[in-house]
């Protein structure tokens, strides 16, 4: 070790000129100050030295942090990264410990694999839409970095060109935006950072909620289809859908201990609905018949697959061709539910009643609804318009 003012030793100099003894595997500069900064330089990388600083940690022993290579870093600049390095040591901070921690981090792919998933898959019924969303793009994005090393800016850009490269809708940008900040919410609740770089990016939000309501023509089209078609099981799980107004999710999941067919009701436990409490679904008569003519009764699932023994979960390549057959491609298996609460409103039934069949939550979600309800209200208001015209007649 050699005390020297590491100014004076490099004025004037080339970097070249520092060089280790050739009888020693390296040697230390140490700057004069008393500050602790020295400069090491290695017979294996001669010309080249890095600038280090040596302290005292808690536990009083000797510890060294990295500052930068002189081909990266001047003097200058190392001194002041000392000088600002032992202000942090004073406070309590230790440089080495803050290293450990960081190096600690899980990436984002392990994070999501063991922490967020287990943690998702016991508290969240769509865990697989996550995985799906991880599986697909997240991780080929940011599965491999350091969840400290994952900057606001890089997800801002990423949520970006979800939408204008991938061609995604803004919806589906914003779940892979949500699923992010609710990861860095838990790693910071569970103190694995300190701040969520994510809060308050926005979000696109733009009003993507497309209803398509059945028409007298198009009703007929699909009855027609549903009744006569001979994939039964999933024309019945459409009728069913149609005459509820039931989601498909709380529909295959179905069990006959539900079902009261003498009270005509329908009990939806908490497990499976939405809003995650137990609702009652009345059982209209259309709905009655699709549960006589089911013959599932010896199972425990209302609507039990065709091919082995076990109850439908998926119906999606079945409802494909059937919307086709009806000449209604565009149709989606919840406009079902659009359509159910449109028979409703169309025939005179109050806002609050749909939200209590539907088993909305809050009465906003059911005033997407309103405007049926006001051409409900414009037709009752003709029957005014036609005593008039009908006392004028009388008098002319």
């Amino acid at each position: 070790m050699a005390v020297i003012d590491l100014k004076k030793l490099m004025s004037g100099e080339p970097i070249s000129n520092l060089v280790c003894p050739a009888n020693r595997k390296s040697i230390e500069f140490v700057d004069v100050g008393g500050i602790g900064l020295y400069l090491k330089v290695t017979k294996t990388n001669p010309g080249v030295g890095t600038y280090y600083l040596r302290y005292k940690n808690a536990a009083c022993k000797t510890a060294h942090v990295k500052i930068g290579r002189t081909s990266e870093v001047s003097l200058e600049v190392a001194r002041n990264k000392a000088l600002s390095l032992k202000s942090e040591i004073a406070t309590g901070n230790d440089p080495r410990e803050q290293a450990r921690a960081k190096k600690s981090i899980p990436s984002f792919a392990e994070f999501f694999d063991t922490q967020y998933l287990p943690y998702a898959k016991s508290r969240k019924r769509s865990w697989n839409k996550d995985e799906s969303m991880f599986r697909v793009r997240l991780n080929d994005a940011f599965g491999q970095k350091q969840l400290h090393q994952i900057s606001r800016r890089e997800v801002q850009v990423f949520h970006t060109r979800l939408r204008e490269v991938d061609g995604l809708s803004p919806a589906s940008c914003d779940h892979h935006l949500k699923l992010m900040r609710h990861m860095f919410n838990l790693a910071v609740e569970w103190e694995m950072l300190e701040k969520n770089p994510l809060s308050r990016i926005p979000l696109f939000k733009e009003d993507n909620k497309v209803e398509n309501y059945l028409d007298e023509q198009q009703l007929k089209q699909l009855l027609y289809v549903l009744h006569t078609d001979k994939n039964r099981m999933t024309c019945n799980v459409m009728l069913f859908l149609l005459s509820t107004g039931a989601r498909l999710n709380e529909a295959l999941s179905a069990k006959w201990s539900q079902v009261d067919m003498d009270n005509r009701v329908w009990v939806i436990p908490a497990t499976n609905s939405k809003s995650k409490r137990v609702r009652s679904v009345p059982l209209n008569q259309s709905a009655l018949d699709v549960l006589a003519q089911l013959g599932t009764k010896e199972h425990d699932y209302l609507f039990m697959s065709s091919r082995s023994d076990t109850h439908l979960k998926e119906i999606h390549t079945g409802w494909k061709s059937l919307r086709e057959k009806a000449g209604l491609p565009h149709l989606r298996i919840h406009d079902l539910r659009h359509s159910f609460a449109s028979f409703l409103v169309n025939n005179g039934r109050t806002l609050y009643e749909v939200q209590q069949i539907l088993g909305h939550s809050v009465p906003t979600v059911t005033q997407r609804y309103s405007h049926l309800s006001a051409k409900t209200l414009l037709s009752a208001t003709d029957e005014a318009s036609n005593c008039i015209n009908a006392a004028m007649a009388a008098n002319s």
